[in-house]
């Protein structure tokens, strides 16, 4: 490391290099301090530690540094002055190429505003006026104005922005779909150059090959929902300062907004046209899709296998389950057979019981007199009343019925067993009182009237022949065809 060199003042004009010096005081020892890490001095201090500059060494470091950074800032008188150019007339200046009259043509929307102003500077001294006269030029000042015009433009971000977006030296072309060479290479410059419209930063880039998948769909969804500041107001044909009526200023505006619109909707069928054409020759996409179709193969051939895994195991299951499902059924079957068996044996026995008691009921003459024929109508109600008791009675219950009226002597005594189980079940709830008439525990035998025939007065007419009495086992059998077959029956 090279040694810290101090350079002393000019000594005083009295000082005398023959005299003897005196030392006053010593150098002050030094003192540690906290340096706080901003400023440019931090800066200085952090790159000559980095790399191990001395002091006059980083100073002049810097300023080739800085001499080389004004030689690129001034840019170098390149570019062509063409005679198109320079006979420029400044009243059209709508239609000059601004970047190129300040000579910045391969800079264009990239150059920066220290650039436009070095530029402005060397064409002004280039081409003022009062220097071409003194020089004995007699041009006029027309390409001056020009000049004057493009600074005017570029230095104004809003004007610039107006002109950049209908700048003609740049290709908002898209290429073919079937233009041959690297997708990369080809797309990449194009993305490059449509995301200086975006009004969203950072704006992400093609990227390459190698690009990961989410970063590839992240691209395409900030494309597809791109916002773009790109207006046209550039080339509107009418200027609304050409006139003071303020009718026509609405008109002239409403007719540029119009026009504005109607190329805001292209530029943006354009882009959209851009991505899709894009997405569609993407190598990327293509990889994805494969890598896709091969995971979604393997485990498709993995769910496959397992399948069929499965498929063996439930095979062996199902065939044990089979069995025991046909023993089970067997079993069910021969419990279900025996079950209808017994329920059919009962439901036997029950109709026997209830053939029985009506029997009984019909041996006693449905409780009148044995030389009296009980009317229709009660026949019919006796039957109803036995079948409303037996749908409340049990087998047992019905068995037992039956034996009390195989024991009794007489109509009466019998009568007394179905009255009192019509008793019974009323006290129970499980009969109404309302449904039993004629064996009513409040009726204990039929009260019959007997009357004396009166002799009716014999009128002599000419009758048909009277039709024959129903008998009592006539009747039954109408009661029980009724019961079995009821009104609205089909075939009754």
């Amino acid at each position: 490391m090279s040694q810290t060199q101090f350079v002393l003042g000019v000594p005083p004009t009295t000082w005398n290099d023959g005299e003897e010096f005196r030392i006053h005081c010593g150098i002050s020892d030094g003192l540690t301090r906290n340096i706080e890490p901003i400023g440019n001095q931090f800066l200085a201090y952090v790159r000559r530690k980095l790399n191990n500059y001395s002091f006059s060494d980083d100073e002049r470091i810097q300023a080739e540094a800085a001499t080389e950074q004004a030689e690129e800032i001034i840019l170098e008188d390149s570019e062509e002055e063409t005679s198109e150019l320079l006979n420029r007339d400044p009243k059209d200046w709508k239609e000059q190429d601004h970047y190129a009259v300040l000579g910045l043509s391969k800079y264009r929307w990239k150059a920066t505003e220290e650039q436009i102003k070095h530029a402005h500077r060397r064409k002004v001294l280039k081409h003022h006026p009062d220097k071409k006269a003194s020089s004995g030029d007699t041009n006029d000042d027309a390409f001056f104005k020009c000049i004057q015009k493009a600074h005017e433009v570029l230095s104004d971000p809003v004007k610039r922005r107006q002109f950049d977006s209908v700048d003609d030296a740049i290709d908002d072309e898209v290429p073919s779909s079937k233009a041959k060479g690297d997708f990369f290479k080809t797309y990449g410059p194009i993305f490059e150059r449509e995301a200086r419209f975006s009004n969203k930063t950072p704006v992400p880039m093609l990227g390459d090959i190698n690009t990961s998948k989410p970063e590839v769909e992240a691209f395409y969804d900030f494309w597809y929902n791109f916002d773009s500041w790109r207006s046209f107001e550039y080339l509107d044909k009418e200027d609304t300062d050409s006139t003071d009526n303020r009718d026509d200023k609405r008109y002239i505006e409403k007719k540029n907004k119009a026009e504005r619109a109607k190329r805001k909707k292209e530029d943006n069928i354009r882009r959209v046209k851009l991505i899709d054409q894009a997405l569609s020759l993407d190598p990327r996409i293509q990889k994805f899709k494969q890598e896709e179709k091969a995971a979604k193969e393997a485990k498709k051939r993995e769910k496959e296998d397992a399948v069929k895994r499965a498929e063996e195991e439930m095979r062996k299951a199902a065939e044990e389950e089979k069995q025991r499902k046909e023993m089970a059924e067997a079993e069910a079957k021969q419990k279900q057979a025996e079950e209808k068996k017994e329920k059919t044996a009962k439901k036997k026995v029950i109709r026997n019981e209830k053939k029985n008691i009506k029997t009984h009921v019909k041996n006693y003459n449905y409780f009148y007199p044995e030389n009296e024929t009980p009317p229709v109508e009660v026949i019919d109600i006796q039957l109803s009343e036995l079948d409303t008791l037996f749908e409340n009675l049990s087998l047992e219950e019905l068995q037992n019925v039956r034996k009390q009226l195989d024991s009794s002597q007489d109509r009466h005594t019998a009568k007394k067993v179905l009255v009192e189980e019509a008793r019974r079940l009323v006290s129970a709830g499980t009969l109404s009182a309302d449904s039993i008439k004629h064996f009513s525990p409040d009726i204990s035998e039929v009260n019959v009237q007997e009357t004396t025939p009166v002799e009716e007065p014999v009128i002599k007419t000419t009758e048909e022949p009277k039709e024959r009495s129903w008998s009592v086992e006539e009747i039954s059998l109408l009661i029980k065809a009724a019961n079995k077959y009821p009104g609205g029956t089909v075939n009754r």
